[in-house]
């Protein structure tokens, strides 16, 4: 017998993978067709007179699109990781941070739980290490 873990038969078994993932939240196509609604409208965002509107009133943009609740809510609460947990793209999301005047780094580093400074270097030093939590499920 090898001593390669046994591959996966089926494809949602295959993408379930994924999910074991510590700190990773993999797009698949079950995540965008989830998050489609959301990503659309942060991609409206690109447009100056649909970023005025959201600025004026952020809930009353939020309503004309037919997102959850949840969605809308994780939005007004920038939780940037929940937006990925429900469905969102963080390149689409990059939308609603640079129109908070947030860059990338400084978006990113709020969902590591790192300070900016701290995220920064981990980065420059090579980014997280290989070693440590790989999966959820077993605890390593």
């Amino acid at each position: 017998m090898s001593d390669l873990p046994r591959q996966p038969r089926d494809i949602h078994e295959y993408l379930a993978q994924f999910d074991d993932i510590p700190g990773t939240r993999v797009f698949t196509a079950q995540r965008a067709r989830q998050g489609y609604h959301l990503n659309q409208f942060a991609m409206s965002l690109m447009k100056a007179e649909n970023r005025e509107r959201w600025k004026a009133d952020e809930r009353a943009y939020l309503e004309e699109w037919p997102m959850t609740a949840e969605q809308r809510q994780a939005v007004l609460d920038r939780d940037y990781n929940r937006l990925l947990d429900l469905g969102g793209n963080i390149y689409f999301m990059a939308k609603v941070f640079s129109t908070d005047g947030q860059s990338f780094l400084q978006a990113v580093s709020t969902m590591s739980g790192m300070s900016l400074d701290d995220y920064a270097a981990m980065m420059i030093a090579g980014g997280r290490s290989p070693v440590g939590a790989r999966s959820i499920r077993d605890g390593n």
